[in-house]
């Protein structure tokens, strides 16, 4: 079976890619100028990464006071989204719908150019934002509507992982498409699972797994607490279940974090919440409920209120241990 064989109607695990150095550099040198849209800290690890395999990176920002970061990193910043339309693939990591809208249509009222209409017959927007299925549609027909192609490319992971090109890539979209994308993928995470030809499957995707970590943390959030309000060192019991029954990532992960009350700034609330929106609008449309998420969802809206909007996902068990009565104080000291 090949790297990145699509298996119907969902792939199952793809080799590992190769290592720093040797991930698909080569191959990067046919894909010409890359254009990048979304320079936030998991954008601009990733476009570091491409800009250190060789490649020129035309990185788009709308505030002129970030140019010199993005130069630090080996990137041509602009703040002239005409720079990327020569590109024949533009890629985009934004926060939300709304967001990667406009990069898509364009806002006339602030003469900011779309890309359907500047980019040429045949270009590629790739879009690696986590985003509704509605809106991957929407953007896919407009691409089309103007010749060019949309490939849908979702990832888990965090800033961290981005840096050390360890992100999990779901990719959707024409074959040919994300073929032409796939040494770009090789190069920014270590796995790619390609899920079919409709770019809304990748978003549905993400944000399913997304709802699977965030009730995970939930859960150690809860159980956490009740072990610290029965006087004993959460440590020593993150590391008996991950050690056994629950040694996936998340838990491992997340579980030593919330063993350590650290809630760092990461994936903020308020992001983590438009997902879970999101995903619970995805099972209304399919006829199900979903009520785990349902209590993440107040969990979040609850966290937000009391100021920890700024906190990673991680804060739900600070939310957990104040609901218990336990009143942690968060550590907001990066690891």
């Amino acid at each position: 079976m090949s790297k990145h064989q699509p298996i119907s109607p969902i792939a199952i695990a793809t080799a590992p890619g190769n290592l720093p150095g040797r991930r698909g550099d080569a191959a990067l040198s046919c894909v010409g100028e890359i254009g990048f849209v979304g320079l936030g800290h998991m954008g601009a690890a990733m476009a570091a990464n491409l800009a250190a395999s060789g490649r020129r990176v035309i990185a788009y920002v709308r505030r002129p006071d970030q140019i010199g970061r993005l130069e630090a990193l080996g990137l041509r910043p602009t703040t002239d989204i005409g720079d990327l339309l020569d590109c024949k693939i533009v890629i985009s990591m934004l926060p939300d719908d709304d967001a990667v809208r406009e990069i898509v249509f364009g806002r006339r009222d602030i003469g900011l150019d779309g890309l359907a209409a500047g980019l040429m017959p045949g270009a590629i927007h790739l879009s690696m934002s986590t985003i509704s299925t509605a809106a991957a549609s929407l953007l896919a027909s407009e691409h089309a509507r103007n010749g060019q192609g949309y490939v849908a490319a979702p990832v888990f992971g965090n800033p961290d992982a981005a840096r050390m090109r360890q992100l999990f890539i779901i990719a959707a979209g024409r074959s040919a498409d994300v073929v032409r994308c796939q040494p770009i993928l090789d190069n920014l995470g270590q796995r790619t699972f390609v899920v079919g030809a409709d770019p809304q499957d990748a978003n549905l995707v993400k944000l399913l797994g997304n709802m699977m970590s965030a009730t995970a943390l939930e859960m150690l959030g809860e159980v956490v607490a009740v072990v610290r309000k029965r006087g004993l060192d959460p440590q020593p019991f993150v590391n008996i279940m991950t050690g056994t029954m629950f040694g996936g990532r998340a838990h491992k992960i997340y579980g030593d974090k919330i063993a350590r009350q650290t809630y760092a700034a990461g994936f903020a609330l308020p992001l983590v919440l438009k997902d879970v929106r999101l995903a619970l609008a995805e099972a209304e449309k399919a006829g199900v409920p979903m009520p785990s998420v349902g209590v993440v969802r107040d969990r979040l809206i609850t966290g937000i209120a009391r100021g920890y909007g700024d906190l990673d996902w991680t804060a739900l068990a600070l939310i957990a241990a104040e609901e218990a009565g336990l009143y942690a104080v968060p550590s907001v000291t990066p690891d």
